[in-house]
């Protein structure tokens, strides 16, 4: 049984977040163009990212939903991974144009203008960014969906990034030293590298099947413990988790003399126990008997030759 019709339609999370990067890329960019800083428009590039992403995981949530086909009998929840493996190389693109813009401005310094209310239209988008990460983080870990955690993970670098311009632009305006402020860009580029290469790791590992975290494991083999007074036997326990789907694979053994009908209705129940378990669990079972050891052969001692 597919563990698709428990699976939560998570599209209008993604939509949120797409609203919300549109709201945020005009906000920062009019930031940037009051005030001339490359950290706020190193702030303003990275929406473009968050933008990129979320429309992204907006597709890749939609082709999870599939059920499963002749071509993919296991469903489709795997999408959710290229999602985040997607979305850490437009990070990666993102870091490596800001950087180039910090250098040149390095190189080329410029005085900064009408700072005030150009931190206030990013303030008012980094609450945005961090309500709607909240909110994306929460429903991503309770559904297990790395496409919306991916971007709520995302989406709250990007609120650190802008306290960290506030406090390299408020340093500028008490110093006066314009370097700081391609500097505090080189280090916004350095930590969105550092969330990319995490965003690909995770999404690498989850396309190469790991198995089940040991929380959920330890719930399996707890269901699997209490189906043993009954007479039943498990062996060859295998899992994997492709986006908000989990499958449990494994051998069941039951008494030789059980009937085909009796063994087949208790591995239903196990089955059925499983699933209720965990949200989203495929359960694919093989009923067997269990080996009977053949009783102990002695030989017998031979005869004394006779003297």
């Amino acid at each position: 049984m597919s563990g698709l019709s428990g699976a939560r339609d998570l599209r209008r999370f993604a939509w949120l977040s797409v609203a919300a990067a549109i709201a945020t890329i005009a906000l920062k960019m009019a930031a940037w163009a009051l005030t001339g800083s490359v950290g706020l428009l190193s702030d303003a590039l990275e929406s473009f990212v968050n933008l990129a992403g979320a429309v992204f995981a907006l597709w890749m949530l939609g082709v999870s939903r599939a059920p499963p086909d002749r071509e993919h009998p296991f469903g489709h929840g795997k999408a959710e991974y290229f999602s985040a493996g997607f979305e850490g190389i437009l990070i990666l693109g993102a870091a490596v144009a800001i950087a180039i813009t910090a250098i040149d401005r390095l190189i080329h310094p410029k005085e900064l203008e009408a700072l005030g209310i150009g931190l206030a239209f990013s303030l008012v988008a980094t609450g945005i960014n961090f309500a709607v990460a909240r909110v994306l983080l929460k429903v991503g870990r309770e559904h297990h969906s790395i496409a919306l955690e991916g971007d709520g993970q995302h989406l709250m670098t990007d609120v650190w990034t802008s306290v960290g311009v506030f406090v390299g632009l408020g340093l500028v305006a008490l110093t006066g030293f314009t370097w700081l402020d391609p500097v505090l860009a080189l280090l916004v580029a350095a930590n969105i590298v550092r969330e990319a290469v995490g965003l690909m790791r995770r999404s690498a590992d989850g396309l190469m099947d790991h198995a089940l975290p040991e929380h959920e494991l330890v719930v399996v083999e707890q269901v699997l413990a209490g189906f043993i007074d009954r007479g039943i036997q498990s062996t060859d326990l295998r899992t994997h988790r492709a986006g908000q789907l989990r499958f449990v694979t494994l051998e069941v053994l039951v008494p030789g003399e059980w009937t085909v009908q009796r063994g087949h209705d208790l591995v239903d129940e196990l089955e059925a126990a499983l699933r209720a378990s965990l949200s989203g669990l495929t359960v694919v079972t093989h009923l067997a008997p269990i080996a009977i050891q053949p009783p102990e052969t002695t030989t017998p001692a031979q005869s004394a030759p006779a003297s």
